[in-house]
This record gives structure tokens, sequence and C-alpha cells, in this order.
């Protein structure tokens, strides 16, 4: 029987915990993927692409993704940490911005006109400035 540990917004989310669990031998399944996939605007009505493990493997495969290897990252690639323009505080994380609005969109013209974004919001000041990659 398979139980879900995780749900993510978006399929290659839930593809990297996939392979971050079989890399400890965990065998993991990626459901709602390809419907997520094709209309990404049904993630939140869905609960998101699901991440599904063995019910025996459950507990192990929540302690595994539990773990914050963000620091092993960062010492083998570097990071270099977002400024808020704002403030000057390095304390900022991404966020994306339009999604919400996309969605409403895209219930009254059947059409997503309005393009999603990423944003840095710093946790110390509040702000929230939009950006381009």
């Amino acid at each position: 029987m398979l139980l879900t540990v995780a749900h993510f917004d978006f399929p290659y989310q839930a593809q990297i915990a996939r392979s971050q669990l079989e890399a400890e031998g965990i065998d993991a399944w990626v459901a709602d993927e390809f419907t997520i996939g094709m209309q990404w605007l049904y993630s939140n009505a869905l609960g998101g692409v699901r991440l599904q493990v063995d019910a025996q493997q459950l507990q192990r495969a929540q302690d595994i993704l539990a773990l914050d290897r963000s620091q092993d990252v960062e010492e083998q690639e570097g990071s270099e940490p977002l400024i808020c323009p704002c403030c000057g505080s390095s304390n900022t994380r991404y966020q994306p911005v339009g999604r919400r609005l996309a969605f409403l969109v895209f219930l009254g013209l059947d059409f997503p006109l309005f393009p999603v974004r990423n944003a840095v919001h710093c946790s110390d000041c509040g702000s929230t400035s939009r950006f381009d990659d």
C-alpha cells in the first residue's frame, strides 16, 4: 500500500525529493505529475503533486525529507545571499508572485494571461521586490 509522504506545487520538486529518497534506498512514486504538468493551475485543487512510498518506509522517508541539506549544497557550489533592496538584509527568500491572479483570470477566460514571476521577500522589513531572471 502506498502512502503520501509529501505534497509539492510543481513536478520537478517531487522528482528531486523522489531522487533523494531513492538515493537512500527507498522506492518512491510521483502521483498527479502529468496532470499538474499540463494544468499547473489545478495544483492547489488536487493537493499538489504527491510523493508516495510504501507504508513500511513512511517514517524513514519523512525523516530523510526533513533533513536540511542546503548547507552542504552551499559549501559545494557556493552561494551569494539575496539582499533586500529596501533594508539591505540578507534574511530573504524566493517567493512566486502572480499565481493567484493568473488562476482567477484562468477561471474567467480559460486562459492564463498573467505570468507568474519570482520575487524576493524580506523577513526583516516585510517587503517583496520583483525581479526578472
